[in-house]
C-alpha cells in the first residue's frame, strides 16, 4: 500500500484549502466534558474539521447523567452517538465505552461514512475497528497514550508486554496510525507497529499568550512582581512522575526560598503533592482562558513526565512565555533547543533534570532569556496546518478504495 509520507515541514502554518467534504466517524473513549490532553486536542481537531464542512459523526461514551448529544456543524451532519460506559479503574472520574460492534455496524450501515477514525484503544475503540473491517471501511487510528508505559507506575509492570502486544495488534489492523512525534514513531516501529505517520499537534497561540499575565491573580497568590512562580499543569497522577517534581521543588526552594508553587490540575496524586508541598497553591482544574491566565501569570515550568506521547503542556507553557524544563523526548524534543528557548535533558536522567531545575532559580538571567525566546518557538505550529495534514491523509485513504484487509 502506498501511503503518503510525513513531510519535513508538516508544522508550517498554511491557509485552509478547499477539499471535498468527507463523512467521518470519529470514535473516542474521552471527549469534553472530560478534561485531559486527549479530549481537548481531539476536540480542537474535530471543531476545525467541522468548520471546513466535513461531516463528523462523533461516537463517545456518555459521561455525567446530564450529558447529551450535541449537534455537529454542517447541514448534513448528525448529532453525536453516545454509548454506554463504565468508570475507568483507578480513574473513577473518567469513563470507558463498552463493546458496541453490532450497534456501530447498524449505525454505519444506515449512513455509511467515508472513513472511520479511532482515537483511543479501549473496548469502544476495539469495537469500532472491528465494525469498520466488517463494513470494509477505511480506518485510521491515533496513538495518543502510552498505556504500556503506565503499568509500571501502578505496580503492574508484568502487564507491560501484554499491553504493548494488544496496542500493536489494535493499531496494525488500521490502514494507518497517526503519531505526534518522530521519536515516538521510531519507538513504536521498533516494537513492530506498522504504517505509522507523523501528524503534529497544534497550539492556540491566541489563547496561550504572555499578554494574559494577570497582576491580580499573582497578588491573590501572595507574590511580588519580582518573585518567581513555579507552575505544574496537568493530571495529578503517578505516571506524570510527581516524585521527581517534589524533589525538584524541594531543591529549587532551598536555592530560592521565596519561590512559590502553583499546582493546576486534579487527580489521584493530588494528596501526595499537597502533603509533600504544603506551601503550594492547589488551584484545581482550570479550563480555557482561565487556564491560559494561570500559565501566563507564572514564570517557570518543570515537566518531569517520561510517559508522554506528546505532552501538550510543553507547547502551552512555551507559548505562554515560561522558562520550561522537560525531558528531551516527545514535544520537548521537537520544540526545545537547550539553553536557547528552554532546558532539556536526556529522558530518565533524573540527576541532570534536578540540576537543571535548580539552575532555573540560581540563574535568573538565564530564566529571563528562556522566557523571551519561548513563545517564538510555537508561532509556527497552529491548528490550521495540522488540520490540513489530517485532511490530506484521510483523502488519500478514501481515494485508495477497498481496504487492504479482508472483512470479518
Amino acid at each position: 500500500m502506498n501511503m503518503p509520507t510525513a513531510p519535513d515541514d508538516l508544522l508550517i502554518e498554511h491557509l485552509p484549502v478547499a477539499r471535498p467534504s468527507l463523512r467521518v466517524a470519529v470514535v473516542t473513549e474521552t471527549y469534553p466534558p472530560e478534561v485531559n490532553g486527549v479530549a481537548l486536542t481531539l476536540q480542537q481537531l474535530v471543531q476545525r474539521l467541522q468548520a471546513r464542512n466535513h461531516q463528523i459523526r462523533l461516537v463517545r461514551p456518555r459521561q455525567p447523567a446530564h450529558d447529551g448529544p450535541r449537534d455537529a456543524a454542517g447541514p448534513l451532519a448528525r448529532p453525536e452517538l453516545l454509548v454506554r460506559s463504565l468508570p475507568v479503574p483507578r480513574y473513577p472520574q473518567l469513563r470507558m465505552g463498552l463493546p458496541m460492534k453490532r450497534a456501530l455496524v447498524q449505525d454505519w450501515s444506515r449512513q455509511r461514512p467515508d472513513l472511520v477514525h479511532v482515537a483511543t484503544e479501549g473496548p469502544l475503540g476495539w469495537s469500532a475497528v472491528q465494525a469498520a473491517r466488517k463494513l470494509r471501511l477505511p480506518v485510521s487510528t491515533d496513538f495518543r497514550t502510552n498505556f504500556h508505559a503506565y503499568t509500571q507506575h501502578y505496580g503492574m509492570g508484568w502487564l507491560r508486554k501484554p499491553m504493548a502486544a494488544y496496542l500493536r495488534r489494535f493499531h496494525n489492523l488500521a490502514d494507518c496510525t497517526m503519531v505526534p512525534s518522530a521519536d515516538l514513531q521510531a519507538e513504536l516501529a521498533a516494537l513492530g507497529f506498522e504504517r505509522l505517520l507523523r501528524v503534529g499537534r497544534g497550539i492556540d497561540t491566541t489563547r496561550f499568550d504572555p499578554a494574559r499575565r494577570s497582576p491580580a491573580l499573582r497578588a491573590s497568590w501572595g507574590v511580588a512582581d519580582d518573585q518567581p512562580v513555579l507552575l505544574w499543569v496537568g493530571r495529578l497522577a503517578r505516571e506524570k512522575n510527581p516524585e521527581l517534581f517534589i524533589r525538584c521543588w524541594t531543591a529549587m526552594r532551598m536555592a530560592r526560598p521565596d519561590l512559590r508553587l502553583v499546582v493546576v490540575g486534579d487527580g489521584p496524586a493530588r494528596e501526595l503533592l499537597a502533603q509533600a508541598c504544603p506551601q503550594a497553591i492547589m488551584a484545581g482544574a482550570r479550563h480555557g482562558d482561565d487556564l491560559a491566565i494561570h500559565y501566563a501569570s507564572a514564570d517557570l515550568f518543570v515537566f518531569p513526565s517520561v510517559t508522554e506521547t506528546y505532552g501538550n503542556v510543553t507547547p502551552e507553557a512555551l507559548a505562554s512565555g515560561l522558562a520550561v524544563l522537560a525531558f528531551a523526548y516527545a514535544a520537548a524534543a521537537e520544540l526545545i533547543h537547550h539553553g536557547d528557548n528552554g532546558l532539556s535533558v536526556a529522558r530518565g536522567d533524573d540527576a541532570a533534570f534536578l540540576d537543571q531545575a535548580v539552575r532555573l532559580v540560581r540563574e535568573p538571567g538565564l530564566a529571563a532569556s528562556l522566557r523571551q525566546q519561548a513563545r517564538h518557538t510555537t508561532l509556527g505550529i497552529g491548528w490550521d496546518a495540522v488540520t490540513g495534514q489530517v485532511e490530506d491523509l484521510w483523502q488519500a485513504l478514501v481515494a485508495q478504495g477497498t481496504p487492504r484487509w479482508p472483512a470479518v
